[in-house]
């Protein structure tokens, strides 16, 4: 006679618990983009066609896109530093300089831009080039606020390397950076290409330190969609259409992402 046992779990009702998460995601994330997919049915696929391929629009979607992709991959380069230093290093003031890299998260996105402005007034007088109001500034405030997403996703992946491998690899007769190439770089590829693809869509996305260094006279995708949202009808529709491509776009983008980290992670299992 065999005697079923149930799994104990910490939080009980696992009807419940589904029900509660698919309930909150719902209302938080599926129904607010359904009904900007459903508000897109005011328009014919003429006036979408139009209204994305206009001028200005291309024009924000390149910038956008492309800022936001060049300060991804910087915050990859340095984040990536930046995080290998806080793990692997004792310094004085370590702590310290590990609570600065959550200002950006702390910070409200106004006073960062107004930061960032004073900063780039000081700095552009010094080196007698101009960065507020231009892409070097739109860059400089895209970096700021994503650096943390990458250091936060890279601190745990680091902390959990054995150091006994990278021992192992020096005693077969491998140099450094031939221990960092084939062992350690492998292992932190998903963590590095998870940060990076949080950096990005943060990048995209964002609007209030955006507005202060870079200004409205550039053409930035969310600056744009708040543009024709203080408008009229005709207005209001074309902020719809150019907000459900950039989803589109973002879904898309993400999704080679993380597409890319799978295969990354099954190659390096299958590696290991």
């Amino acid at each position: 006679m065999k005697i079923f046992r149930h799994q104990k779990r910490v939080l009980p009702g696992f009807r419940l618990s589904m029900g509660l998460t698919l309930v909150y995601l719902s209302l938080l994330v599926l129904i607010p983009f359904a009904g900007l997919i459903l508000k897109m049915g005011g328009m014919t696929w003429n006036e979408y066609w139009t209204t994305i391929t206009s001028e200005r629009v291309l024009d924000s979607f390149k910038l956008t896109f492309g800022a936001s992709l060049c300060a991804a991959l910087i915050n990859a380069f340095f984040g990536f530093i930046v995080a290998w230093v806080l793990v692997r290093y004792k310094f004085p003031m370590r702590r310290l300089v590990d609570a600065m890299v959550d200002l950006p998260f702390a910070m409200p996105t106004a006073v960062s831009g107004v930061a960032l402005l004073t900063l780039s007034k000081r700095l552009g007088n010094l080196i007698g080039v101009k960065i507020i109001f231009t892409e070097w500034g739109l860059l400089l405030a895209l970096t700021f606020i994503g650096l943390p997403f990458v250091v936060r996703t890279l601190q745990p992946a680091i902390q959990d390397i054995e150091k006994e491998l990278e021992e192992v690899s020096a005693s077969l007769g491998a140099n450094r950076l031939q221990t960092f190439c084939r062992v350690i770089f492998p292992s932190l590829c998903p963590a590095l290409i998870t940060g990076f693809a949080m950096a990005f869509a943060r990048a995209l996305g964002e609007y209030g330190s955006v507005v202060f260094i870079a200004g409205t006279s550039l053409p930035i995708v969310s600056i744009e969609i708040v543009k024709n949202l203080q408008g009229g009808q005709e207005d209001l529709m074309c902020a719809v259409a150019i907000a459900t491509t950039m989803l589109i776009a973002s879904f898309m983008i993400l999704f080679c992402i993380n597409f890319m980290q799978i295969w990354m992670n099954r190659r390096y299992m299958e590696n290991a």
